[in-house]
C-alpha cells in the first residue's frame, strides 16, 4: 500500500506551482497516480532559487514528455519538475554545433540540425522524449547515441547550484550517466558535422518510415521496454520466449515490437509494471538472460 504523502512547505516561484497534479495525462502510458506537487518552472533562476530554498529532504523528480516512463497509482511523493517552453529553444551556436534547451523534443533538435546544416544528429529524431531525459539516460537509436554528439550539459544541482558538465563528468554507459536523483539538465550542447540538408533530410525520413514500420507509435506505450542485454536484442528474447501479445488486464505485449508494452484502454499502471515482470521472469526461465528495465519506474504503489 501507498503511503500518504508528508505535507510540504514549498518556497515561493515565479512559475507555477500545483498540488496533487494528475500525471496520467502527461506520460504516454496515459495511466498512473498524481504528482504531490508539479513544478513548471519560468526560467533556470526559477528552478535554482526552488532547489536552493527548498527542504532537501523533499525528492525532486524531472519530467520529460513522459515517454520512457511508468508512474505508479499511487503517485510521486515531493516535487515533480515538468521544464516548459522556455526551457524548448534551439539555437545554432556555429557551423556544427547546436545549444538546446532542457525541454526541447528530439525532433525539434534535428529538425534544427537539419535547416543548420548540421549532420550526425539525425538519430535524435527517433528518440521520444526532451533534451533533459535522453541526457540523463544517454538516449540512442539506429547505432548512436547521446555520447557521440555531446559536448557539455548545463544542470541545476538539488542544491540549487547550477553546473556545466563536460561530457566525460557524466559518466555515460549505455542507457545510463552518473547524474543523481534531483538534477535537473536544463540545456545541452551538441556537435555534429557540416552536411548538405538535403541528405539530412534524406536520413530522417529513412529513420521516420523505419519507426513507422516496426514500432506501434500510434498507441498509448512507454517506448523501448527493456535495455538489449549484451549480445541480444532484447525483443528476441522476448518473442523467443512466447511473450508477443501477451496480455494483462489492458496491459499488452505489442504485436508489432515486442519490446514494446501497450494500454489498450484503461490499463493501471500496477498492470502494465506487472506485465513487465512477467516477461522478465518468462525471458529468464527460457533463456538464462535477465532483461533490465529501460523505462524508468517511479512513484508508490497504491
Amino acid at each position: 500500500m501507498g503511503r500518504r504523502p508528508v505535507v510540504i512547505d514549498l518556497p515561493a516561484v515565479r512559475g507555477r506551482l500545483t498540488e496533487r497534479a494528475p500525471l496520467a495525462p502527461l506520460v504516454w502510458f496515459k495511466a498512473g497516480g498524481a504528482a504531490q506537487w508539479l513544478f513548471e518552472p519560468q526560467d533556470a533562476d526559477d528552478l535554482a532559487a526552488f532547489l536552493r530554498d527548498c527542504d532537501p529532504a523533499v525528492p525532486v523528480m524531472p519530467l520529460g514528455l513522459g515517454s520512457n516512463l511508468i508512474v505508479r497509482d499511487g503517485g510521486v511523493p515531493g516535487v515533480v519538475v515538468r521544464l516548459g517552453k522556455a526551457f524548448a529553444q534551439v539555437q545554432r551556436i556555429d557551423a556544427t554545433t547546436l545549444r538546446c534547451g532542457g525541454g526541447a523534443s528530439g525532433i525539434l533538435v534535428s529538425s534544427t540540425a537539419r535547416d543548420a546544416g548540421i549532420g550526425g544528429i539525425e538519430f535524435l529524431r527517433s528518440i521520444p522524449g526532451t533534451v533533459g531525459g535522453f541526457v540523463r539516460m544517454n538516449g540512442g537509436a539506429y547505432g548512436r547515441e547521446v555520447k557521440d554528439v555531446l559536448v557539455e550539459a548545463e544542470v541545476v544541482l538539488r542544491s540549487g547550484e547550477r553546473r556545466t558538465l563536460s561530457l566525460g563528468q557524466l559518466g555515460y554507459t549505455y542507457r545510463h550517466s552518473e547524474l543523481p536523483p534531483g538534477v535537473v539538465v536544463v540545456a545541452a550542447t551538441f556537435r555534429g558535422h557540416a552536411a548538405e540538408p538535403a541528405a539530412i533530410a534524406a536520413e530522417m525520413d529513412r529513420i521516420a518510415a523505419e519507426r513507422e514500420a516496426s514500432q506501434p507509435l500510434r498507441s498509448k506505450t512507454g517506448g523501448s521496454t527493456f535495455k538489449n542485454p549484451p549480445g541480444h536484442k532484447a525483443w528476441a528474447l522476448i518473442d523467443a520466449a512466447g511473450c508477443r501479445g501477451l496480455t494483462r488486464g489492458d496491459a499488452q505485449v505489442s504485436e508489432k515490437h515486442c519490446n514494446f508494452l501497450l494500454n489498450l484502454g484503461t490499463a493501471s499502471a500496477a498492470a502494465i509494471e506487472a506485465l513487465g515482470e512477467e516477461v522478465r521472469d518468462k525471458v529468464k526461465a527460457h533463456s538464462g538472460v535477465t532483461l533490465e528495465w529501460e523505462i524508468q519506474r517511479v512513484g508508490v504503489a497504491k
